[in-house]
């Protein structure tokens, strides 16, 4: 007996209970090893997976976002081990990605380059030695024991509150340690990384989607950097860092308090935002970032802070300047490709922006999502002494929109969701995850959208963000955070709802498991406690109850 397994072009039978990784030699003896996983359907099966049945599969390779997760969470086990060897006992967090690279802190330590340089020799020996990482279950009592042993209180408090009575770990030279999703077979796997210092901690980098051989040359990101170095800080105002955190708060009943501290921590923010427009000569206030950023109530929030100060703003949406469905560029696949800077009528917006500066009266456009076209009523807009402008959408900050006019006269604004919020130390939540859940939740309340038409036009998203928006968030004068350090218990319901319609056989089943998986760490905030979230907070563009965008 024997079972047929095909990839990509080729099919071969196998024996039942052969390793995917030895079906991936035989098929694909030059290149087996710049695959990391297959996908059957909506399920991943890791290299060492034992195949049993006839199967199509799908190859992940580095390319491929699920292939990138895997190899950053071997190349973490990696590090954390080399860690432990040189520092034992260090607690070592896990922060958060700056470009190809992820930023790691040594808890109550600073590191020196000799340091680095000693971890990275650490690493490369681990990664030449080959190690095997063996997945195995470990029952919640000893997963539970062992961390409390090591006083690792935040996992143990995970491990306690969990269903599963097994539980997935990763063990590696006598190392165990726990991740939420698959690995490589071994640490010979990591083929490119590098170290370099990064007060107050270090960055690992990986290589980049298109040059997977090499690690990324890493890219000084000081303001991005900034943004979340304050958010850190508001953490540990809030005294909060990982998941276990916010269960506890909600516990002892004091998540109240914790929505009306980083409530105000957003409103602060944003009026020293508004301080430094009023101190600048600005007019033109140019705010964008990634999907699900918030950046229209932040505009109107902004909007609010700066008629404290005297000003009258005039807020404009940048989708009002969409050409007509037909003038729209398309994308690879033949759609109207709404992300490209060419689907707004730039020339006539920057003779709107440019009208505005000098003092005369521009038409501003309306444009109906509806029909795909342009209104035939335009509105006048001419700005008073006391009065600015703030241009919102997502390429806001592109340069072609601000080159030859005053740069006195401009002011930039990037928002996007950083969080710093983690599952555990060695576990972070990705922003672009975070984000996601945003979306997925306004998606499925205000247009009516199933989940897996969002989770399908995602990657298109994603690739607009990377090409529109990315290479721009340095070149600003503000960056807002407009992550809520509460806001995934909060979410947590709404986006179960919308995930569960997603199944096993769905092709994104992978990610809405991810996500899923995400929630679980986190217990859901009781409903009474939702009145505490202001109605203006950026949290309610996305769960509902905004006044911004209710009728009188």
């Amino acid at each position: 007996m024997s079972i047929t397994i095909r990839i990509r072009d080729k099919s071969r039978d196998f024996s039942p209970g052969t390793p995917l990784s030895d079906a991936l030699k035989e098929l694909f003896p030059d290149e087996y090893r710049s695959i990391y996983a297959c996908l059957a359907g909506g399920r991943l099966l890791e290299l060492t997976s034992l195949l049993t049945e006839d199967a199509v599969l799908v190859p992940v390779t580095y390319t491929h976002e699920e292939g990138r997760r895997i190899y950053e969470r071997t190349l973490r086990f990696v590090f954390l081990m080399a860690a432990e060897a040189l520092f034992p006992g260090a607690r070592v967090r896990i922060e958060h990605s700056i470009g190809y690279g992820i930023f790691v802190r040594f808890k109550g330590q600073y590191l020196s380059q000799d340091d680095i340089s000693a971890l990275q020799k650490k690493m490369e020996d681990i990664i030449a030695s080959d190690l095997p990482i063996r997945y195995e279950k470990i029952s919640k009592e000893v997963a539970y024991a062992s961390l409390i042993s090591k006083g690792d209180n935040d996992r143990a408090e995970l491990v306690k509150k969990s269903r599963e009575t097994q539980l997935p770990s990763y063990v590696c030279s006598g190392i165990r340690d726990y991740f939420y999703g698959a690995m490589l077979p071994s640490t010979g796997w990591i083929h490119a990384f590098s170290l370099r210092l990064v007060y107050p901690g270090l960055t690992i980098m990986m290589p980049s989607p298109s040059g997977w051989r090499l690690p990324a040359p890493f890219t000084h990101r000081p303001k991005n950097l900034s943004a979340f170095s304050q958010s850190i800080q508001w953490c540990d105002i809030m005294n909060i860092n990982n998941a276990s955190d916010l269960n506890r708060l909600i516990q002892i009943g004091q998540f109240r308090d914790l929505v009306r501290v980083n409530e105000a921590l957003h409103d602060k923010s944003m009026s020293e935002i508004a301080d430094s427009i009023m101190q600048s000569k600005a007019k033109a206030i140019f705010v964008a970032g990634p999907s699900s950023s918030g950046k229209t109530t932040f505009s109107n929030r902004l909007a609010i802070h700066l008629r404290v100060l005297g000003f009258r703003p005039v807020l404009v949406s940048l989708d009002n300047f969409y050409r007509n469905r037909e003038d729209v560029p398309l994308d690879n696949d033949g759609n109207p490709d709404l992300e490209a800077l060419d689907a707004l009528d730039v020339p006539y917006l920057n003779e709107c922006i440019g009208l505005l500066l000098t003092g005369q009266t521009a038409m501003i456009p309306r444009y109906s999502f509806k029909t795909g076209m342009r209104e035939e009523k335009s509105d006048p807009v001419a700005l008073g002494q006391d009065q600015l402008i703030i241009f919102e959408g997502i390429h806001a900050l592109n340069p072609v929109f601000h080159i030859g006019f005053d740069p006195a006269l401009l002011c930039r604004i990037y928002i996007s969701e950083l969080t710093c919020i983690n599952i555990d130390d060695h576990n972070r939540i990705r922003t672009t995850d975070a984000r996601l859940l945003r979306r997925l939740v306004r998606d499925h309340a205000f247009r009516a959208s199933p989940a897996k038409e969002t989770l399908d036009m995602w990657p298109s998203v994603r690739a607009g963000e990377e090409k529109w928006i990315f290479p721009y968030q340095e070149n600003v004068d503000h960056v807002f955070n407009s992550v809520l350090h509460y806001e995934l218990p909060v979410i947590k319901p709404y986006a179960e709802e919308v995930l569960s319609q997603i199944g096993p056989e769905d092709p994104q089943y992978l990610v809405a498991r991810r996500l899923l998986d995400i929630l679980n760490c986190f217990d859901t905030v009781p409903r009474d406690l939702l009145n505490e979230i202001p109605p203006l907070s950026l949290l309610r563009e996305f769960i509902g109850g905004c006044t911004f965008y209710t009728e009188n």
